[in-house]
């Protein structure tokens, strides 16, 4: 049987204030899990390990952890996977990211599901009850389809640099659940909930990293959710926000021009700032460290006008 060295976090308030590495030599089966190899450590060798997990099936999402750095499910990662992509024969486990760790592997997660309600993820109906069943066009609920199977394990809180940058950041996990309900037909509140969105800390506020994507174990794609969001707030006119500005910047650039028109940016993002930073805005144009403010227009401008066009038709 194989042999790996886990080299494991360990936090144990009621013993000490600061956390700890300790390593294990763990003999173990082929095709062993990550949660399966942690378990058996806490049956033979410490039993004070501690963890979350419940369904063992990829379905609860409470042992998301990182394993090598990288979040993952632990009853979804094998620890041949990991030592493969590492090279080595020593595995690293360690709490999900951006969370307060309490015990070990167990982080305070109370900050994830105030901002998961703070997004209102429940159904706010268009009208009364109907009298008899509603049905959804297909194609309507097919919209929403991938953000439903959000299970809330937190890997993607776990790698958001947004997050991390700003703590009240609401995040991707929440934004997935509340593309989820403002993408539902039946909803009354499409345009209450982006203006809920946007703003400090919302949607706009994404460092578009694209990890939340990467590290979902279940395909949700929760940058994408955002994306949309931001596609509602254009549709409903919720375009106020800064970040919503700059985004608008970006559309009329390539309208226009064909392309980035950098200049533009500051200037209709934050108009005060711009003001402010005029005469540094002056000193990087004579040094030539700035493009030049006249618009300039590329070739094949029709069609990036009609692609635009489509894009936002398919919206």
């Amino acid at each position: 049987m194989p042999t790996t060295t886990i080299d494991l976090f360990r936090f144990q308030p009621d013993h000490s204030d600061e956390p700890y590495r300790q390593q294990f030599e763990l003999e173990h089966e082929e095709g062993v899990t990550v949660l399966d190899a942690l378990l058996q450590l806490q049956n033979e060798q410490d039993g004070t390990i501690a963890m979350r997990y419940s369904c063992r099936s990829a379905i609860c999402g409470s042992c998301a952890c990182k394993a090598d750095g990288r979040t993952v499910l632990a009853c979804m990662e094998q620890i041949e996977e990991v030592k493969a992509r590492s090279g080595g024969g020593t595995v690293t486990i360690d709490p999900i990211g951006n969370f307060a760790p309490l015990k070990d592997l167990i982080v305070d997660l109370d900050p994830f599901w105030e901002k998961f309600k703070a997004v209102k993820p429940y159904l706010i109906p268009d009208g009364p009850a109907p009298d008899k069943e509603r049905i959804v066009p297909k194609e309507a609920m097919q919209k929403i389809e991938k953000e439903a199977a959000c299970i809330l394990c937190a890997a993607c809180y776990s790698e958001c640099n947004s997050l991390a940058a700003d703590p009240e950041f609401v995040g991707p996990a929440a934004f997935a659940w509340g593309h989820r309900f403002a993408g539902d037909v039946r909803d009354g509140e499409r345009k209450e909930r982006v203006k809920l969105y946007s703003g400090d800390h919302g949607v706009w506020d994404c460092t578009r990293c694209m990890y939340c994507n990467e590290r979902c174990p279940k395909g949700v794609d929760p940058r994408d959710a955002i994306e949309k969001l931001g596609g509602i707030a254009f549709q409903e006119g919720v375009t106020s926000d800064t970040g919503a500005r700059h985004a608008k910047a970006f559309l009329i650039s390539m309208r226009t021009g064909g392309k980035l028109n950098e200049t533009l940016l500051v200037p209709y993002t934050d108009p005060i700032k711009a003001q402010l930073d005029v005469p540094f805005a002056l000193k990087m144009l004579m040094k030539g460290k700035a493009p030049s403010p006249i618009p300039h227009r590329v070739e094949g401008l029709k069609e990036v006008k009609h692609l635009v066009k489509n894009v936002k038709e398919e919206v």
